[in-house]
């Protein structure tokens, strides 16, 4: 080994075979906590000193921005200045990079804008409206979804297939959408894919500069990708062949947003001289959680290969079970271990974690937390970049990139206030509609009086105001850094004065929207002229794809709650999942689709594996006023891996529950199956069963709209309905 550089002696004989492996395509399937981000950059940095390779010439892809950070910050390390020469980041970020190098090819304004999820659903919503449709009826997050959907299939909206009166009303908002982004100058997220790929498809010469530009194309959590993704990764490597892609099939739990783990077996179909190396060896968790975490994915039948996970940590603590009589107890258990983790066991609180299956689990956690007075941080709230104040300055921003963005300048045309109420606004909507135009057209053509609509000598000046202070800021934006352009829109605006103001109504929260403006400018401040292409628009194209996880800073000592899909990525000395239930943890939803179960597999393996010392699991025998059944991925545990409660069967803990308690008679049963009963929450529905369990009475319910529900009835505010095949008397 004494002839490999410094920097490659302390990996493991299988990460140096990924790291020094020939040109070619390669697949590196690695197992959780096996170094696969070392791989990834020291086999750049291979690239770079023993093959000679130029920075310009290479290109990897991650899944987020905060992966591209590390990675990026690691060759820097290694390399300095010269690490900045590489093409780093996630597949949206680099796709729009292109677009706006190439975007004459295909019709774009290069000055677009970027839709992040809330900025899609508002458009939606105005397209609903536009269409007269009602929003509480055809919810605008069902429509982005099929919308979503329809693009990753490469199905445009007239060619939208009509099935049922929803796929028609699909098929009417996708249209109007697609007119508004057009008409604002605007992609979302699934179009910077989308027109990636249409450029290389369309545009051979486009297609073979970059091809020869990016000779060695390396990708992070392949397992990820979705169909449009793998399609580009091969349009880019078609001449080159050097693909050297990074994943593990038992980590893939993006399904639902169309992620397929089926692209590691297409990459052997593709590539069939593909060389393939295995990571195994694990240098976060403790045997114990690795053997547990593979015994519960050893369950799924689709799988690429066996991997034997072994810890170069040793045996640890066994895994801990605890069950909960209710959701309440459970969060009040995961506090208390919390504090003596904590104050007996010197665990950081930022090292510990707290992960749920849906977010709606968070909030007896939440409550929990703020009763014991402890500290803790939250991901998956009101994001940074989608707070009130964060939205506002980005808006004004990208009304300087783009003055087309009719999203933006709606939200801030009277933000702060210029006497520019909803009657005006409504009057240059529909002169833009008239006149087949942008908003801050019609405001120009109005304040020029060429429009033909009435408008008040003050309400005239303050939309000539606003558009001029646009122009100006648009005529300084190349010479300034970002931060020093948002500084100036902030004086001139009074943005400082309007926070204030708010301060006046709640003195707490303007405090901490002030700090957030703060927080903004100094991630601005990198964004310079000479240091980026155009340093507004890759900010603001960095601001609509950062994720929850890019923000999670390491420097906050608190425990975490987080939802599994957001611990993808991330390591802590300790994890508690809880909620490991049948319907919670696997999901109901998953319950009748055997591709859907794997997956939510999947999901608990990655939880488990996020654990370095200690794993922590709970599950409640009675949530949100039903009986609960185990998840049977518990089970699936080996028992000598577990310490505390061992999961037992319904039947066992009713069992358990009558021999504690006096038998009742069945005469003295309330809920006869038969009667018709009426619940707060899931309306109305017909008793199938019933009988005692303990001192309740537990029954089995066929409710109308959500199926089938055991409840215990002294929790569940049954009401008994008439019987409608009865005569009152």
């Amino acid at each position: 080994m004494s002839h490999l550089p410094p920097f490659l002696r302390d990996l493991n004989p299988s990460q140096q075979a990924a790291v020094t492996a020939p040109d070619g395509p390669i697949l590196v399937l690695a197992g959780p906590g096996s170094g696969k981000t070392r791989v990834l950059t020291y086999r750049i940095a291979y690239l770079l000193t023993v093959r000679r390779v130029s920075p310009f010439h290479i290109l990897a892809v991650t899944f987020t921005n905060k992966a591209a950070e590390e990675m990026r910050s690691r060759l820097e390390a290694l390399f300095g200045e010269r690490a900045a020469e590489l093409t780093l980041g996630t597949f949206h970020a680099i796709c729009a990079r292109f677009l706006r190098r190439e975007a004459a090819f295909l019709g774009l304004n290069p000055q677009f804008v970027i839709y992040d999820e809330e900025d899609q659903l508002e458009a939606i919503r105005q397209a609903l409206r536009d269409l007269n449709l009602d929003e509480k009826r055809y919810r605008p997050g069902a429509l982005r979804a099929a919308i979503s959907r329809a693009k990753n299939e490469f199905i445009r909206p007239e060619d939208y297939p009509i099935r049922t009166y929803f796929d028609e009303i699909v098929a009417r908002v996708y249209s109007r959408y697609e007119e508004r982004l057009r008409a604002a100058d605007a992609l979302d997220f699934d179009d910077l894919l989308l027109r990636a790929v249409e450029l290389f498809e369309n545009h051979p010469e486009v297609s073979a500069r970059y091809q020869e530009r990016y000779r060695h194309i390396l990708v992070d959590e392949f397992q990820d990708t979705n169909t449009v993704q793998y399609l580009l990764l091969r349009q880019l490597t078609s001449r080159h062949r050097n693909l050297f892609c990074v994943g593990d099939e038992d980590q893939s739990i993006y399904g639902w947003r169309g992620a397929d783990f089926r692209n590691v077996i297409r990459f052997r179909e593709h590539f069939p001289d593909a060389r393939i190396i295995i990571l195994e060896e694990n240098y976060r968790s403790t045997q114990t959680i690795l053997e547990a975490a593979q015994s519960v994915i050893r369950f799924n039948t689709e799988r690429y290969n066996e991997k034997r996970l072994v810890a170069a940590r040793g045996p640890g603590s066994p895994i801990m079970v605890y069950e909960a009589f209710d959701e309440e107890d459970e969060a009040t258990f995961v506090v208390r271990r919390v504090q003596e983790l904590m104050e007996t066991r010197g665990v950081r609180p930022q090292e510990i974690a707290v992960m749920y299956r849906t977010n709606a689990q968070s909030r007896a956690l939440e409550e929990a937390f703020v009763r014991a007075g402890l500290p803790y941080r939250l991901v998956g709230g009101v994001r940074f970049y989608q707070r009130r104040e964060i939205k506002d300055l980005l808006s004004y921003l990208r009304l300087v990139l783009n003055p087309h963005d009719d999203l933006s300048l709606v939200r801030v045309l009277n933000v702060p206030p210029r006497g520019i109420g909803p009657a005006t606004l409504s009057k240059l909507t529909a002169l833009a509609q008239r006149q087949k135009a942008s908003l801050f057209t019609a405001i120009e053509q109005a304040t020029g009086g060429a429009a033909g609509i009435s408008l008040s000598q003050k309400i005239r000046h303050a939309l000539a105001d606003f558009v001029g202070r646009v122009r100006a800021w648009q005529a300084v934006r190349d010479e300034v850094s970002v931060a020093e352009l948002l500084r100036r829109i902030i004086d001139e605006i009074g943005y400082a004065e309007y926070l204030e103001s708010l301060e006046e109504q709640d003195r707490e929260i303007g405090g901490r929207r002030w700090d957030n403006v703060l927080e903004l400018l100094r991630v601005a401040a990198p964004y310079r002229p000479g240091a980026f292409e155009d340093p507004l628009a890759a900010f603001l194209g960095e601001a609509a794809l950062i994720s929850d996880v890019d923000t999670l800073r390491d420097d906050v000592e608190a425990p975490i709650l987080l939802t599994l899909h957001a611990a993808k990525g991330l390591e802590f000395a300790v994890v508690f999942i809880t909620g490991l239930e049948e319907g919670l943890l696997p999901h109901s939803r998953s319950m009748d689709e055997p591709a859907a179960l794997e997956e939510e597999r999947r999901l608990f393996y990655v939880g488990m594996t996020r654990a370095k010392d200690l794993l922590v699991l709970t599950y409640a025998f009675r949530r949100y006023d039903e009986i609960r059944t185990p998840s049977r991925f518990l089970r699936e545990i080996p028992k000598e891996l577990l310490t505390g409660a061992t999961p037992r069967s319904r039947r066992e803990r009713k069992t358990a529950a009558l021999q504690e308690t006096p038998v009742v008679p069945p005469s003295s049963l309330r809920f006869r199956p038969g009667t018709r009963v009426h619940h707060p929450r899931f309306g109305e529905g017909l008793v199938l069963e019933s009988r005692w369990v303990g001192s309740d009475e537990e029954v089995v319910v066929m409710f109308e709209e959500v199926g089938l529900k055991r409840l215990l009835a002294g929790f569940a505010s049954l009401k008994i309905l008439p019987d409608p095949a009865r005569p009152s008397s």
